[in-house]
């Protein structure tokens, strides 16, 4: 599972076109480079290869009044669009100890129906169920993490984490059906992405 291309896709998508400059400043906006690799390197790297890749269009724009190079700007392809609804549903479902995947899901989550989008996080939760249970099955030793001296602490962590993650899906699920938020056909939708030269407040020191 790719997230920067999910996240590249995804932020090229709600701009219809946009260039890397922007993408850059929505990801930083989102914190995508905390909990991602999400990084102005891979960002520009991931355009590059996704257009080569025919996932995206690349157009060049005439340099400025000011004397600047060309821009590049960057549109999905139906290819695109096909990759990017195929890599938000499999990081939605999937189970995957890495954060940055569900957090990418879940910045583009809405562009799903609402009904996909909630047997995903179910599949998801699922999955969830089945990890924790070889987990406990395995490694976790009926006296306790003890028994495996402090290394045991680590597969205590793993059941703990397991159990949060899965309260917090359920919930999600529950608010998802309960008809917060609106999906895709729903009409209007929250997008958080920044105006053109709109400053980010969040950006990291440059």
């Amino acid at each position: 599972m790719s997230t920067i291309r999910l996240l590249v896709l995804g932020a090229v998508r709600q701009h219809g076109r946009t260039h890397g400059y922007q993408v850059r400043n929505d990801l930083e906006y989102w914190g995508a480079h905390e909990w991602s690799n999400a990084k102005p390197g891979s960002i520009y790297h991931a355009l590059k290869q996704l257009a080569k890749q025919g996932a995206l269009l690349a157009h060049e724009v005439a340099p400025s009044t000011a004397g600047g190079p060309p821009r590049t700007e960057y549109e999905l392809t139906p290819a695109g669009e096909e990759e990017y609804v195929r890599l938000l549903r499999e990081a939605l479902s999937s189970y995957n100890q890495k954060p940055d995947v569900l957090s990418a899901a879940l910045g583009f989550m809405v562009d799903l129906p609402r009904a996909e989008a909630a047997a995903l996080l179910r599949d998801r939760l699922g999955k969830l169920t089945a990890w924790r249970g070889s987990v406990t099955e395995y490694y976790v030793p009926e006296g306790g993490p003890g028994e495996l001296g402090h290394i045991g602490e680590i597969m205590d962590m793993w059941v703990h984490s397991a159990d949060a993650d899965a309260e917090w899906t359920r919930g999600l699920i529950s608010r998802i059906e309960g008809g917060a938020y609106a999906f895709a056909g729903e009409g209007e939708r929250f997008v958080g992405v920044l105006g053109e030269g709109e400053p980010n407040p969040y950006a990291p020191p440059r």
